[in-house]
């Protein structure tokens, strides 16, 4: 038998039987699944309809910022207000997006920080879609780091592998008699 399945080595899974990979599995991504290690399953479109959908949810998420401005200069609130406002949002925008695309290339040192930053994020929604936006002109958002996780989970398991010679339990006992 081997290690990960139930059917006898050698022996195909039959018909009702999936086959159960072995090794580390790839780690999906939103969007994506798990077509970004071979890029194949649409991966090009999916990547075109990240990028169309990324920024088309960046531009009404403009409008609707810009209707929020709208109602403040309606309601008289005064300048000093509405610059506030703006300034948030701009500087939200700017640390979500600095935020977002460090996620792509690396998992965060603390994550209780990035929880901090949760709700700085949120007001800076814009600066997260427009990252997910440029990052999906050179790869799908995270595929590099996954990657690179993938490929050495899949290098540990190799040498694991490779250092094994057989069952361990099939083995004879040498020196013990009793």
């Amino acid at each position: 038998m081997s290690e990960n399945s139930e059917t006898p080595e050698g022996a195909a899974p039959g018909p009702s039987e999936p086959a159960t990979p072995q090794g580390p599995q790839p780690e999906p991504l939103r969007f994506f699944g798990t077509t970004w290690v071979a890029h194949d399953g649409h991966y090009g479109l999916r990547r075109a309809g990240a990028a169309v959908g990324s920024l088309a949810a960046a531009v009404a998420a403009c409008f609707v910022l810009r209707f929020a401005y709208q109602g403040l200069e309606i309601a008289h609130v005064g300048s000093f207000v509405g610059v506030l406002v703006v300034a948030m949002f701009a500087i939200c925008s700017a640390v979500a997006f600095r935020k977002t695309w460090e996620g792509f290339d690396s998992r965060p040192a603390d994550p209780a920080r990035e929880e901090t930053l949760r709700g700085l994020k949120a007001i800076g929604f814009v600066g997260s879609l427009l990252a997910y936006f440029f990052r999906t002109f050179t790869e799908a958002p995270g595929e590099k780091l996954r990657r690179t996780e993938y490929e050495e989970a899949m290098a540990r398991y190799a040498k694991r592998r490779s250092a094994r010679t057989g069952n361990p339990a099939a083995r004879k006992k040498k020196g013990r008699r009793g």
